[in-house]
């Protein structure tokens, strides 16, 4: 009974950290769903000017001018309440963290909420325009382009995962190195698979359209290159840490024998 109290206490509290970080994003939610029309015309800025003159969103789905604009400020809620988030991630398993793993976690968590948002704003300021300025410049004659607003949604939110999660490449490059699992050098003689890679990830996670999956794939390149440099800085960190902490023992093991002498 002794042994499981520890591991109730534990459900207990990540419980607690869970409730907590769905809260913030339902209170954030409730703070801007009263804009959700705002929120949804903000993001289809991009489209809208696209569209030749005269054109226009439509709505296939009797209940979609509802559900649209109020499914994209539900996931824009969870965007805002991510760094709430993750520190209530963080102060659950901060307890079970050396020092240094705990100087190493708390500048990945900020760096990585920073890329998150740094891929969403290039996808919609920087590759929207061009996108669907090709697509509407694409359509053949005596085609009115007419986009449903769910499916534009869908369309966004995909390239908004897409870009952010792609922009967290640096920190996964410190991550798998920090862990032994690679080294900088290993993966700066791997370049050209990864350049290959990139292209071929950027073909999956962005539409069929050879615009967005470059603009897709040239930062994740210019990214692995930042987090390469990154990660030299923490290995040797972590390499310092290992050698003091393998020195400090032998010194004391000699200053033992030296005693005894």
């Amino acid at each position: 009974m002794s042994q499981q109290l520890p591991l109730i206490s534990h459900l207990l509290e990540l419980r607690t950290k869970l409730l907590k970080a769905i809260a913030s994003v339902l209170l954030v939610f409730i703070a801007s769903v009263y804009w959700a029309n705002d929120i949804y015309h903000y993001v289809a800025i991009p489209l809208m000017e696209s569209l030749p003159e005269n054109g226009s969103m439509i709505a296939t789905d009797v209940a979609a001018p509802f559900f649209a604009p109020f499914k994209l400020t539900l996931i824009l809620s969870f965007f805002l309440a991510i760094p709430y988030v993750l520190y209530q991630i963080w102060s659950f398993v901060a307890p079970g963290l050396y020092k240094h793993e705990k100087r190493l976690v708390m500048p990945l968590l900020l760096s990585s909420t920073l890329l998150f948002y740094a891929g969403i704003a290039f996808a919609y300021y920087i590759v929207f325009p061009v996108v669907f300025g090709f697509f509407a410049s694409a359509a053949p004659e005596g085609v009115q382009v007419a986009t449903d607003i769910s499916s534009y949604l869908d369309f966004i939110l995909k390239l908004f995962f897409a870009f952010g999660l792609a922009f967290e490449i640096p920190v996964a490059v410190v991550l798998l190195c920090w862990a032994g699992v690679t080294t900088p050098e290993d993966l700066q003689t791997k370049r050209p698979y990864i350049v290959v890679g990139a292209f071929v990830i950027g073909m999956l996670l962005t539409p069929p359209d050879i615009i967005s999956q470059t603009m897709l794939a040239v930062p994740m390149l210019l990214l692995f290159e930042a987090g390469l440099f990154a990660a030299k800085f923490y290995r040797n960190n972590a390499d310092d840490n290992q050698r003091d902490t393998t020195d400090i023992p032998k010194d004391e093991d000699s200053s033992d024998k030296d005693v005894t002498k």
